[in-house]
């Protein structure tokens, strides 16, 4: 339960997300965002808190080399599925593996990374995931081309996904990674 929204402008990344904790008809408001810096990355994360703690702690994700879209679906999923496995969190099932699903922003794009590792970038220079996901994309859609700034439209995504989702909360957050903020 949650929604992560992301929005490219103008090479930079933005990443939002809401506070939701939720288990069944439970919901707390947590403390600790889902949306963070990471070497040079930008991440936000739905699927399971502890799967956000090991991207954020226990991954070292490597320097981006080449052709980004290939080091991306290659070296940096190695490194998330090194650190999901060290970590407990990676799933097999089926003799496939499993592990969650996030945004990530490097080098003035914007990734999404499904369950089954996937890496994908969508062509509209926005993504958004979790439960409140389709409401959000909706808001971007609607806002696209509008003068109204890129951090308000990832805040007006996150408010309708509030308004029309039992599962997602604020308060928000919303972070950026210009082009410029190189992984080390």
């Amino acid at each position: 339960m949650t929604a992560i929204v992301g929005l490219v402008h103008s090479g930079t990344v933005y990443i939002g997300g809401d506070s939701a904790g939720a288990s069944g008809w439970s919901l707390t408001v947590r403390a600790d965002s889902k949306v963070f810096h990471n070497n040079g990355y930008l991440f936000g994360f739905t699927t399971s808190f502890r799967m956000g703690q090991l991207i954020r702690y226990a991954l070292k994700p490597p320097k981006p080399v080449g052709d980004i879209e290939r080091f991306m679906a290659t070296r940096f999923i190695d490194s998330v599925r090194e650190a999901l496995k060290a970590g407990g969190w990676a799933r097999r099932d089926s003799e496939r593996e499993e592990g969650g699903t996030f945004l990530v922003g490097v080098k003035g794009r914007l990734f999404t990374v499904h369950d089954d590792y996937q890496v994908a970038e969508a062509a509209d220079g926005y993504a958004a995931v979790g439960v409140g996901d389709e409401i959000a994309l909706g808001a971007l859609f609607a806002t696209a081309g509008s003068r109204m700034a890129p951090q308000r439209r990832v805040e007006v995504a996150l408010r309708a996904a509030e308004r029309f989702s039992a599962g997602v909360r604020g308060p928000f957050v919303c972070l950026s990674q210009p082009p410029s903020a190189l992984p080390s």
